[in-house]
C-alpha cells in the first residue's frame, strides 16, 4: 500500500546572487576657464550615487557615478580652490541561472579617491567603489505531513523554527531641508566639499506598513572669508514609511539599505540648502515553524520510505559587529582640519570551525603645518577578526554607513575611529523529509514474541531503540517513568509490540 503525504507551498525569498563586486575608475579632468591654474593639488573626497538597477536574464547591471572634488592651491598663490567632477561606473554580477527577475538591494561605497596634476590646467583623478549585491527573487519548496496514519506505523517528527526572507521592496524619496550654519562655527564663504550618509536607526512595522526613521550625517568642507578651510557636521531627519504586500506576525524583521540617487549643497550667507534623492531597499523576514517528518516504522510490517532534501533559505543569525581602529599619524604637526576614512569590504578566509576576517581601509587627513600651510596625507590600516563559522554556513557583511572619529594631538596626533559590520549567516544544509511511505500487509501476531525485553541504549535515542526493539517511544517512557532522554548507561524496559 502506498501511502502519499500532503504537501504543502512554503513561499520566500531566496538570494540568486550576494557577492562584492567593485569597480577601478580614472578620469582627466581639466579646469573650467576662470579657474587659476594647479599649484598642488592638496586633497580629494567622493561621495557614490546609484543612478539605476537593471535585471537582465543572465545578469544584475548597477549603474551610477561618484561626485568628486579635488582641492588645490592655485599656482598664483591665492585661496584654496575646489574642482568636482563626475565619474561614471557600472557593476555587474553574473547569475547562475536564467529566469525571473526579482528585486536588487546594493549600497556602494568609497574605497579610496585622489588626485593629481598633469599639467597647470589638467587632473587625474582615480577612485574606486565597491558594494555587495544582492538579488533576491520569488522561491517556494513543499513541505509534507501526514494526515490519517495506520495506529501500527510510527513517525519521528520534528520542528524547526526557521527565519525566512519573505518580502524585498524599496521606496525612493526626496529630501529638500534649509540647515543654518551653527553659532560659534565660521561663516561659509564657498562650499568645497559635501558627503551624505544616510543611516537608519528605526525599522518597525505597523500592520502592512513598514516605517523608517533615522538621519542624514553632511559632512561639509567649505572655505571661510578669511581663506581658511573648515569641516562642518549637520544632521538631516529621516522619516518615510512604506507599504508593504502582506501583514506579518509579530517576529518579523526588517532589514534597510541606503542608497543615495543625488545630491546638491547650495549657500546663502549661514545657510545651507540641502537636496538629495534616496532610495531604502527594504527586505521583511519572519519566522515559521516547520514540522518535517523524518523517520517511520512499524513494529508489525515492512516499511518503505521515499525522502527528500528540503533546502530553504534561512537565516540563522543577523547581528551587528563594531571595528575599532586607532592610527598614529606620523608628520602631522599641527591642526587637523579633517579625517576621511573609507572602509573597505574584508577578504575572508575559512579555517576548520572559524571564518578570519581581514579587514582594511584607508583614510586622508587634511591639517595645517605650524608654518600655515595647507597639506595632507593618506595611509591605510589593516585589521583582523576571527567569528566561528561551520561548512553549512555562510557569513554575508554589509558594511555600515556612520563612522565615528575622535581627534587627539597628545602626547602624539592620532585619530581613533569606529566602524560597524551588519553580519548575516544564512545556512543551505538540506534537512531530510519523508513525502511517502510504503506499507506491507499487516503481519500475523507472534504469541512466542517476548512482551518485555532489557535494553542498555548505549549512545542511541528512545526513536533509535523504539525502531530496533519493535516498541513505541511513548510505551518506554510509561515503563520507565521518563520525561525525554534516558542517561546512556541506564538499563530500560523495552515493551515490545507483539
Amino acid at each position: 500500500m502506498e501511502l502519499e503525504f500532503q504537501s504543502k507551498p512554503c513561499s520566500c525569498l531566496t538570494a540568486a546572487v550576494r557577492q562584492v563586486r567593485s569597480a577601478e575608475l580614472t578620469q582627466e579632468v581639466r579646469l573650467t576657464d576662470g579657474m587659476p591654474d594647479i599649484g598642488r593639488v592638496i586633497a580629494c573626497w567622493g561621495q557614490p550615487l546609484v543612478r539605476s538597477k537593471e535585471w537582465l536574464s543572465d545578469q544584475i547591471t548597477v549603474s551610477g557615478g561618484v561626485m568628486v572634488w579635488i582641492l588645490y592651491l592655485p599656482e598664483d598663490g591665492t585661496q584654496p580652490r575646489s574642482m568636482d567632477t563626475w565619474i561614471p561606473f557600472q557593476l555587474r554580477w553574473e547569475l547562475d541561472e536564467t529566469g525571473h527577475d526579482g528585486t536588487i538591494r546594493i549600497s556602494p561605497s568609497l574605497r579610496y579617491v585622489d588626485g593629481r596634476s598633469l599639467s597647470a590646467r589638467k587632473m587625474m583623478v582615480r577612485a574606486s567603489v565597491a558594494a555587495i549585491g544582492e538579488g533576491l527573487r520569488n522561491h517556494s519548496v513543499e513541505i509534507y505531513s501526514a494526515e490519517e496514519i495506520p495506529e501500527d506505523v510510527q513517525l519521528l517528527r520534528n520542528t524547526y523554527p526557521l527565519r525566512l526572507p519573505v518580502e524585498a521592496g524599496e521606496k525612493t524619496f526626496q529630501i529638500d531641508e534649509e540647515l543654518s550654519v551653527p553659532v560659534g562655527a565660521a561663516p561659509v564663504e564657498r562650499l568645497l566639499a559635501y558627503m551624505l550618509q544616510p543611516i537608519i536607526h528605526e525599522k518597525r512595522m505597523a500592520g502592512d506598513k513598514l516605517i523608517l526613521r533615522g538621519s542624514g550625517q553632511l559632512h561639509v568642507i567649505y572655505r571661510c572669508p578669511e581663506g581658511k578651510v573648515h569641516a562642518l557636521d549637520l544632521e538631516v531627519p529621516i522619516s518615510q514609511y512604506a507599504q508593504l504586500d502582506n501583514t506579518y506576525s509579530a517576529d518579523a524583521q526588517a532589514d534597510a539599505l541606503m542608497a543615495l540617487t543625488s545630491l546638491e549643497l547650495d549657500h546663502n550667507e549661514q545657510q545651507l540648502r540641502l537636496k538629495c534623492g534616496m532610495v531604502a531597499q527594504y527586505m521583511i523576514t519572519d519566522r515559521i515553524v516547520a514540522e518535517l517528518i523524518e523517520d517511520a516504522y512499524s513494529p508489525r510490517r515492512s516499511v518503505q520510505i521515499h525522502q527528500e532534501q528540503l533546502q530553504i533559505p534561512a537565516i540563522m543569525e543577523q547581528r551587528t559587529e563594531t571595528v575599532p581602529i586607532r592610527q598614529q599619524l606620523p608628520g602631522v604637526d599641527g591642526e587637523i582640519v579633517d579625517v576621511a576614512l573609507w572602509p573597505d569590504y574584508p577578504r575572508q578566509s575559512k579555517t576548520q570551525d572559524q571564518l578570519v576576517l581581514e579587514l582594511p581601509g584607508q583614510f586622508q587627513i587634511l591639517s595645517y603645518g605650524q608654518d600655515g600651510s595647507l597639506q595632507s596625507s593618506a595611509g591605510h590600516w589593516e585589521s583582523q577578526m576571527q567569528l566561528p563559522a561551520d561548512d553549512n554556513s555562510r557569513i554575508d557583511i554589509f558594511l555600515q554607513p556612520g563612522t565615528s572619529v575622535q581627534i587627539s594631538d597628545t602626547p602624539s596626533p592620532y585619530f581613533a575611529a569606529q566602524y560597524g559590520m551588519q553580519l548575516q549567516t544564512t545556512t543551505d544544509r538540506p534537512m531530510e523529509m519523508v513525502t511517502a511511505l510504503g506499507l506491507s500487509d499487516l503481519e500475523e501476531q507472534n504469541p512466542a514474541k517476548p512482551a518485555l525485553i532489557l535494553c542498555r541504549p548505549g549512545g542511541e535515542s528512545l526513536w533509535d531503540v523504539a525502531k530496533r526493539c519493535g516498541s513505541r517511544v511513548c510505551d518506554i517512557r510509561q515503563a520507565n517513568g521518563l520525561d525525554g532522554e534516558p542517561d546512556q548507561n541506564k538499563i530500560l524496559l523495552i515493551p515490545v509490540s507483539r
